[in-house]
């Protein structure tokens, strides 16, 4: 028997943010990003519907891009001053990760990090609060996923923080929040959807439900993206695209990930490289690489009018170069000294990171390295580089 693991209530569509007006409870911590929440008046409706519920609201703001495990422990000390019976989560996957893991340590705080950083291993939630993921990006799926990515800074890792306690409440997909999201951002969101679609239909957990998903939201990416990315302020194209990241995420969360994630949550700790552009980066290469260990590309392709892995990989690079994303790890600024000198640390973290182990080809070092290697130069992978 499996079960099935999805945010408790989903309210997906345009305006659905005044479904805060409905929570009960009395108080609610909002964490959120920089400034455009604030600045797109999604902020300022949140507090007012809450206030409507009769729930008073405090705001944690300023959580950076690849959170640090030391924002989140700030977050949970002004978590445990203020005793909310609901965490919020708004914006983009930053906000709404560290959230998670604020929300963790308010009801555990002597938990440990390091040892949250295996898979399955964070501790039961909701004795105090429970969550509310509002995303204004389109492409984690972290509004309905078991999953936090936070940074370590000083060791210049990212670790995905792996548990289904961390699967939000409620999660609402509103679409018109997105129209303030900037194209490279819409691009490289929208690209990290696209592959956790991919990965999670190859990876070796079997789940017809995620297989169908999958399909789905690949599917809508490839008819919505560009749209989103040239025509910002088509609100449908906008919500399509909400709504294949959700499903992607719903995707993941029940059949999880593999090494495009492992290769790229290094180079975005270590270089700050933006993980939906990775993925894109990383992406085709990891499908010729798999394809010698798994038959179940072609089914993707198909969804696309295609035929073999290769029809697919070459298709995601035309739909990469359609939204103006890089083809190379170099095109960031990174140079070939500098690559060099990083590969094996890199390389000997992707190996260890969890979503590695769900990947439908169990690979070596130095298969990683010849990996790393090609997508720095932006070269098609070939077997073999290796031997």
């Amino acid at each position: 028997m499996s079960k099935l693991f999805i945010a408790g209530e989903v309210f997906h569509g345009a305006g659905t943010l005044g479904e805060l007006k409905s929570i009960k409870g009395s108080k609610a911590v909002i964490v959120t990003g920089g400034s455009s929440m604030r600045k797109s008046g999604t902020l300022d409706k949140a507090i007012e519907y809450l206030a409507e519920a009769g729930i008073q609201t405090q705001v944690f703001e300023g959580v950076e891009e690849d959170p640090s495990s030391a924002t989140c422990f700030k977050g949970a000390d002004i978590m445990a001053a203020f005793q909310p019976d609901w965490i919020i989560g708004l914006g983009g996957c930053s906000a709404i990760d560290a959230a998670k893991i604020m929300w963790v340590f308010y009801e555990y705080p002597n938990a440990d990090f390091d040892a949250m950083t295996k898979p399955f291993t964070v501790p039961v939630l909701r004795n105090k609060a429970k969550f509310i993921a509002i995303p204004s990006t389109s492409g984690t799926g972290t509004e309905t996923t078991g999953l936090a990515v936070i940074t370590d800074r000083e060791k210049g890792v990212k670790y995905p923080i792996v548990s289904y306690e961390l699967t939000p409440d409620i999660a609402i997909v509103d679409g018109e929040i997105c129209a303030s999201m900037p194209a490279h951002v819409t691009s490289n969101t929208g690209l990290d959807a696209l592959t956790h679609c991919v990965e999670a239909f190859v990876s070796n957990i079997d789940n017809n439900i995620a297989d169908a998903l999958s399909k789905g939201g690949l599917e809508i990416v490839f008819d919505n993206l560009k749209e989103a990315v040239v025509n910002p302020d088509n609100i449908t194209a906008r919500q399509n695209m909400h709504d294949a990241s959700f499903m992607a995420g719903l995707a993941f969360n029940n059949a999880w990930l593999g090494i495009v994630h492992s290769l790229s949550h290094q180079v975005g700790a270590l270089y700050g490289i933006p993980h939906g552009a990775s993925n894109a980066i990383f992406l085709p290469n990891v499908i010729r690489y798999n394809a010698f260990a798994t038959d179940r590309y072609p089914a993707l392709a198909r969804v696309l009018g295609k035929e073999t892995a290769e029809d697919l990989a070459q298709a995601i690079e035309t739909l990469r170069s359609d939204v103006n994303n890089q083809s190379a790890i170099k095109d960031f600024g990174i140079s070939k000294e500098d690559w060099e000198r990083n590969l094996d640390y890199i390389a000997n973290n992707a190996l260890v990171d969890p979503c590695t182990g769900f990947n439908p080809r169990v690979p070596s070092l130095d298969e990683l390295k010849a990996i790393y290697n090609a997508c720095y130069e932006g070269v098609v992978y070939a077997e073999e580089v290796i031997a």
